[in-house]
């Protein structure tokens, strides 16, 4: 970046269509089934000095070329398998709930959702199949296809703050999340998350869209669970909180066509249910 505007910042360039250059070829092999970083036109960057994550995005930094190659995935230990994938799920499901679908975008997010739970699974028991490992890749990269064009919402809003000051795993962050922002989001979210969870082979087309809803999340609940996901963060402190919601409500609005929008005070009550009594 520093080579390709050596007169700028990574923190000048922070936000939307702000890079302004042409970059040399770039060809992106991802290592993990997870990010979507393949296909997409955003870098996050984590800013150690004040412990804040952000995002750049502009088209030049979109790879021209993604190879998807299962071969160096294969190795990937279960714990990143799992939490790799469910950056994936977040990214297919945010895009696919959000208010800035297209009927492209929709169908990429359906198609991940649909390759993640039929081989999620199989590559976090069973990391050598290639075929599982292959269906992953897919995933991620129609996921990212999917978000690129759609963005995200409040779990990657509040799961990039959790990263920022604690060093929360990103996938990680937004595996624990996702299910709680689903259902904080309510009636405004049922007919899509119905849509996925047909998908997902979880809910038929004979039943209701609420029950199918309920069915998706539950099930996204389920599948964090047989990965030895938790619903809380150990790392997180009652007195942070405050600041945490300011900078995921400043990160979601108005960047992230969210389609529910929240306060900082309300995303407080979200952070509260991450909260680890325990360690708290």
């Amino acid at each position: 970046m520093r080579a390709a505007k050596p007169k700028k910042t990574l923190g000048q360039v922070k936000g939307i269509l702000r890079v302004h250059c042409r970059l040399p070829l770039l060809m992106a092999v991802p290592t993990t089934a997870g990010t979507g970083s393949e296909t997409t036109l955003a870098a996050v960057i984590t800013d150690v000095e004040t412990r804040h994550k952000y995002a750049i995005n502009d088209f030049p930094l979109i790879p021209r070329y993604a190879v998807l190659d299962p071969d160096v995935t294969l190795s990937l230990p279960p714990a990143l398998t799992a939490s790799t994938g469910m950056d994936a799920l977040t990214h297919a499901v945010e895009a696919y709930v959000g208010r800035s679908t297209t009927k492209d975008t929709r169908a990429d997010a359906l198609e991940a959702v649909r390759l993640i739970f039929e081989n999620l699974d199989t590559a976090y028991r069973d990391g050598l199949n290639e075929q599982a490992r292959r269906n992953m890749l897919v995933a991620s990269f129609k996921a990212g296809c999917a978000f690129t064009k759609s963005y995200v919402g409040y779990v990657h809003a509040v799961a990039h703050s959790l990263g920022g000051a604690y060093n929360v795993p990103h996938g990680y962050a937004n595996a624990v999340i996702l299910p709680l922002m689903l259902r904080r989001y309510g009636k405004a979210v049922e007919k899509p998350l119905a849509d996925l969870a047909r998908a997902a082979g979880v809910a038929t087309q004979r039943v209701g869209d609420g029950f199918a809803a309920r069915a998706f999340v539950d099930a996204i609940d389920a599948m964090k669970h047989r990965f030895a996901i938790g619903d809380t963060f150990p790392e997180l402190r009652r007195e942070d909180i405050p600041k945490l919601a300011r900078i995921a409500a400043a990160e979601a609005n108005p960047l992230y066509p969210v389609p529910v929008l929240m306060s900082a005070d309300e995303l407080e009550a979200i952070y509260e249910q991450l909260l680890d009594l325990r360690a708290a």
